[in-house]
């Protein structure tokens, strides 16, 4: 009976020791500032409105071009007084994810995500990543205007593999949500603790552009990869990245109607209502050689307005316990996000 009794203890002492008592949740931190972070690429950086902050338009080599009028620096939420943009104009998901990638002499923006977390109280994290992966998409855009001056169409080349690159992306983009999580997580963070939204695209060109303007007076371009590109780019990619939200767990941001309408090019002689830059060349840039290849970075990129409206759909999201919604236009001319399905993962 004696050894029965100490055995049962044995057992007991292990299954303690192997369970443990369970390990407090310190959380976020308290007392410190709300925040919102943004990480990604140039499409959340600020790309193509200017004024880019100190450090991060080509000194030492870093062109993340992050603008003071980002899409992030225009996403009010109540209490949150820090708004903080880590994307940067190119990355690809490697150089969000935990790892040891640089962009641009950047390092991981998963990484920087996790250390700010432990000095401000982060209510939201929110991405645009996956077009610059397999998809390619700016790559797409420059040998659309190759194609404009060799008299040719880019789609052609692109239309059988698109698919199949936009597939390739997803598990990439998938992989990059997860290790936003682990990064948070890292910081005392739970899941329950903020929100976490992957956005899509906007289509920057579209078909409705006047036949003066499809040359390098805006935008180079033949009238049926304009088609292609808002109609089956965009929307291919756009249907990978919910895809990719669905398999995270995360929320998902429609963008791929957003900009309809307000494309570059769109307003012929009058560009106020455009929400996306034309063709635009930085002349002083070409006079350098550390500069010059970047002096059209900016073109066909959402302008300071257009990151206004996409901030502010961003920001009525975020108010709302919708899993997934799609920025379409209101009659005030303003952006609003219009819930949608989307599966649980």
């Amino acid at each position: 009976m004696l050894a029965i009794v100490l055995v049962l203890g044995l057992v007991v002492l292990a299954g303690d020791a192997v369970v443990g008592p369970p390990r407090p949740h310190t959380g976020p931190p308290s007392n410190v500032p709300l925040a919102v972070v943004s990480l990604g690429d140039s499409t959340i950086s600020g790309e193509g409105a200017g004024d880019y902050q100190t450090g991060t338009d080509g000194q030492n080599g870093d062109w993340c071009h992050r603008s003071t009028k980002a899409e992030v620096n225009n996403v009010r939420l109540p209490g949150v007084t820090k708004q903080i943009n880590l994307a940067c104009s190119g990355a690809d998901t490697v150089d969000v994810q935990l790892g040891n990638a640089t962009h641009d002499t950047e390092t991981s923006q998963a990484a920087k995500l996790g250390t700010l977390a432990r000095h401000y109280r982060v209510t939201a994290v929110f991405i645009a990543i996956g077009a610059n992966d397999n998809p390619e998409f700016s790559d797409l855009i420059n040998q659309c205007v190759n194609a404009w001056a060799d008299s040719g169409s880019c789609t052609d080349g692109f239309t059988p593999t698109w698919q199949k690159r936009v597939n390739a992306m997803v598990p990439k983009v998938v992989k990059t949500l997860r290790d936003i999580r682990l990064a948070m997580a890292g910081a005392g963070y739970q899941t329950s603790d903020y929100e976490l939204v992957l956005q899509s695209y906007a289509a920057p060109i579209g078909p409705d552009v006047a036949s003066s303007l499809r040359s390098l007076a805006g935008c180079p371009f033949r009238p049926n990869d304009l088609t292609w590109v808002r109609q089956t780019g965009v929307t291919v990619l756009d249907a990978g990245l919910r895809r990719a939200a669905e398999q995270a767990g995360t929320r998902f941001l429609d963008l791929a109607r957003a900009g309809i309408g307000h494309e570059a090019c769109s307003g012929g002689s009058n560009t106020a209502s455009e929400w996306f830059t034309r063709l635009d060349v930085v002349w002083p840039d070409l006079q350098s050689d550390t500069r010059a290849s970047h002096a059209l970075q900016q073109s066909f990129h959402p302008n300071a307005t257009g990151y206004a409206k996409f901030g502010g759909c961003l920001a009525a999201f975020l108010a709302t316990t919708d899993q997934a919604a799609a920025c379409l236009p209101g009659p005030d001319g303003s952006l609003h996000p219009a819930a949608e399905a989307i599966n649980p993962p």
